[in-house]
């Protein structure tokens, strides 16, 4: 499909900047297909979620994974900045950089506060301001020293608008935030408050952790213009054969699946098989769902709403249908639903196969 398909028109003034207070008051849109549009609010699951179904949520907690400091070649010494999105291994991070044209191969890096500043080196410089950094310090060592010299890597379209704040170290993770290494925050699970799960729990709904590092490139533009052409950045996630089994016995049992967000929808599917077998998983997923893409383990999905011509846009035109998200995203729109990372949500119902359908 034509990457053009998936544009629209958004206002600047709707894309928020700070979350909905309390995290749990924000608006939610559900979305059925063959239905009308329900505006709705996020404390209004403990209706719209049945006893007896799954909520999957991702456990992954975001690393203050920018960070600034020199370039040392010598005596000469210059400023740069990464954005480190993806993790090879104990201490090897890959990174975007800005000022990209100052770095090569080789190069020494002091990053973070004077004094206490994190060592590393440049071991490979690829396209478009992508590098490769090697720490000298690694596995939870790193990950401290990352956070001490750190800040929140905000999504651009914020940190465009306003610099980071204090208040971003708690607004941007989610409370049951577990698992060190993303870069990025699984949203839709900023909504969630430890009150609203106990009483999600409560009324029969089990709730299950997974695992997805989330990574920088999901906030990469498209530079395709057919959606064949594009090439997704991998991220690293893990379910459990223990989470799995619990998943299957429900659904087994009658129960849905309701994914919070679009990284645990991912990895779900990334886990599933053609049969609709659910299986362990760990490793890498690049995973690109576009429309026709056959779900095998998700019934409902909650998230945010997405920016125009990106990929997670194109993947809730999978879930629910293309013209129903189109509808979806104009009915948001017109009645002031505040977009992207800390704005509002939905509750998207998946639409029926063709083949089902028929």
């Amino acid at each position: 499909m034509r990457v053009s398909d998936f544009d629209f028109e958004l206002p600047e003034d709707l894309i928020a900047l700070h979350p909905a207070e309390p995290r749990d008051s924000a608006r939610l849109l559900v979305v059925r297909p063959g239905e009308a549009l329900v505006d709705s609010h996020i404390p209004d699951l403990l209706n719209l979620l049945r006893a007896g179904d799954v909520l999957v949520v991702n456990d992954t907690r975001v690393l203050p994974a920018e960070l600034k400091g020199q370039r040392i070649r010598g005596e000469n010494r210059a400023g740069v900045s990464f954005n480190l999105h993806k993790r090879d291994d104990a201490n090897t991070w890959r990174a975007f950089a800005r000022g990209a044209k100052k770095l090569a191969e080789g190069d020494l890096l002091e990053l973070g506060q004077e004094g206490e500043a994190l060592r590393a080196q440049i071991t490979e410089k690829g396209d478009a301001g992508e590098v490769t950094i090697k720490f000298e310090l690694s596995g939870a060592q790193l990950d401290e020293a990352i956070k001490a010299n750190g800040a929140m890597p905000l999504p651009p379209y914020i940190g465009a608008k306003r610099g980071i704040e204090e208040r971003d170290k708690t607004d941007y993770q989610t409370v049951y935030a577990a698992e060190d290494g993303a870069v990025a925050a699984p949203t839709a699970g900023l909504h969630f408050t430890d009150e609203l799960l106990a009483k999600i729990e409560a009324m029969g709904v089990t709730i299950e952790r997974v695992t997805l590092h989330v990574g920088a490139g999901t906030f990469l533009p498209m530079k395709a213009e057919d959606t064949d052409d594009h090439k997704m950045h991998a991220e690293w996630g893990e379910l459990e054969q223990a989470t799995v089994d619990r998943i299957n016995a429900r659904r087994a049992a009658g129960g849905r699946v309701v994914a919070v967000g679009t990284t645990s929808l991912r990895l779900l599917e990334s886990a599933s098989r053609p049969t609709g077998k659910l299986e362990a998983f760990v490793g890498d997923t690049d995973i690109f769902i576009t429309p026709g893409y056959r779900f095998n383990t998700v019934d409902v999905l909650m998230t945010n709403f997405h920016l125009p011509k990106s990929t997670l846009f194109m993947l809730v035109s999978a879930f629910a249908g293309f013209e129903k998200m189109h509808e979806a995203y104009a009915h948001a729109i017109a009645n002031g639903y505040r977009f992207y990372s800390y704005g509002d949500s939905s509750l998207l119902h998946r639409a029926p196969h063709a083949e089902d359908a028929a």
